[in-house]
């Protein structure tokens, strides 16, 4: 995720990074020019077009339009962060839970029990890490921490391994009579949340936007400012070129940063931070252990 300064808004325009849609729609523009002043030859210079043209009355369909691509785009975007503050919440529940379940379990263990203390100050910061790599469709073994003996099976569904390789050592001790039955019930919220916001992170990822949605947008879009030219072209003569280009950089940008906001979990410059909140649960777990 982008870190920057919120109050510093005036040096954001002319400040471009690798997640901006102007370099993304670049290419577009350079087309989207030609296509406009390819439509301005035509009508002005070949056709020799008069402002009583019926072609003028297209900007009619554009007034009356404009409205509903904004409530369309408004809509879209919502979701899209809708989505991306969910996942934030999420991951933040993680932390939480993390730490709540570090704090517990180091409170009710035996301070001499310190093999336990040890299993879990590493496995519990370990599910942050599978469950962010198994987000992003990956398993960077080099990333845990695995005590000796234990090995994951890359084919399976890892965050849930280390789950329940927590919940099997939670109620060994169990078993072993270092935790009561009361405290077997203390912490098993915390146990049971990591499988919990793991399959709402997976209900997050793998529900996409509906497909006919996105592709009405995107050909709303595209045949909106494709006829932009044919009307406008009689009012603005050439200057018709950049006015469309800059009308599709906003609708057009709209829908990028939706695409890329709606799944949160991935590397795109504005996901969320995985990385930094599954260090930062491994910091502070073993603080805690």
């Amino acid at each position: 995720m982008i870190d920057y300064n919120p109050k510093a808004w005036f040096t954001f325009i002319f400040r471009f990074h690798k997640a901006d849609t102007v370099r993304k729609l670049f290419p577009m523009f350079i087309a989207m020019s030609a296509y406009s002043a390819l439509i301005a030859f035509l009508e002005l210079d070949i056709l020799h077009l008069t402002q009583n043209s019926d072609l003028k009355q297209i900007t009619l369909i554009h007034s009356l339009l404009g409205f509903v691509i904004s409530l369309l785009l408004v809509f879209r975007t919502n979701t899209a962060y809708d989505r991306w503050w969910e996942g934030r919440k999420l991951w933040g529940a993680l932390v939480n839970n993390s730490r709540n379940l570090a704090l517990k379990l180091a409170a009710m263990l035996p301070a001499s029990n310190t093999a336990s203390r040890e299993f879990f100050r590493i496995m519990i910061p370990n599910f942050a890490f599978c469950l962010k790599n198994h987000l992003r469709n990956k398993y960077i073994v080099e990333e845990l921490q695995l005590p000796a003996g234990i090995q994951l099976q890359a084919d399976k569904h890892i965050p849930n391994q280390v789950a329940g390789l927590i919940m099997a050592h939670v109620h060994e001790l169990y078993r072993q009579g270092q935790l009561s039955g009361e405290q077997l019930i203390t912490i098993n919220a915390e146990l049971q949340s990591f499988t919990d916001i793991s399959g709402a992170c997976e209900r997050i990822r793998n529900t996409p936007i509906p497909f006919s949605y996105s592709v009405f947008i995107k050909k709303f879009i595209f045949f909106f400012v494709m006829t932009l030219p044919l009307g406008y072209v009689f009012t603005l003569h050439y200057l018709v070129i950049p006015v469309v280009v800059f009308i599709f950089y906003v609708l057009a940008s709209l829908e990028l940063i939706a695409e890329e906001i709606e799944d949160p979990f991935g590397l795109d410059a504005n996901d969320l931070p995985t990385d930094t909140i599954s260090a930062n649960i491994r910091k502070h777990v073993a603080e805690i252990l």
